[in-house]
């Protein structure tokens, strides 16, 4: 499993990458080996703030459907047009690239000390075990 060093991490399995006052999110390698085969991610919080821990979201894979939870409070500026239906239609790039390609939403942190508060690489790989 791959826990990149430089991003933060929530016991929901999502991760964080800051950039300023903006961030990229997604889910982890972890997660996204445990759902299997992605079919379908829906976003439809574009535009919102939405708060920390609250869902934005959902991912599909063959078998199930798992709830996508907002690591920290942010306006969700963007979702990754490659996953979308109306885009690329590529939900197995999370599969393929989950801290890369395969990033979900991109938001405008409201509270960026809450950052501080998610798992580092070395907790969350611990917490997976």
């Amino acid at each position: 499993m791959n826990f990149p060093s430089d991003l933060r991490y929530t016991k929901e399995h999502e991760w964080i990458r800051v950039a300023g006052d903006e961030a990229y999110v997604g889910i982890t390698d972890f997660a996204q080996s445990e759902l299997g085969e992605l079919v379908y991610i829906e976003v439809d919080t574009v535009g919102e703030t939405i708060e920390k821990d609250q869902v934005f979201g959902t991912v599909e894979a063959v078998k199930t459907t798992s709830d996508l939870y907002m690591p920290v409070s942010g306006e969700i500026l963007e979702f990754n047009d490659e996953l979308s239906e109306s885009g690329g239609d590529n939900p197995g790039l999370i599969n393929e690239d989950p801290y890369g390609k395969g990033w979900i939403v991109k938001i405008r942190l409201t509270e960026p000390g809450q950052v501080d508060a998610l798992m580092t690489a070395d907790e969350y790989a611990a917490m997976v075990g």
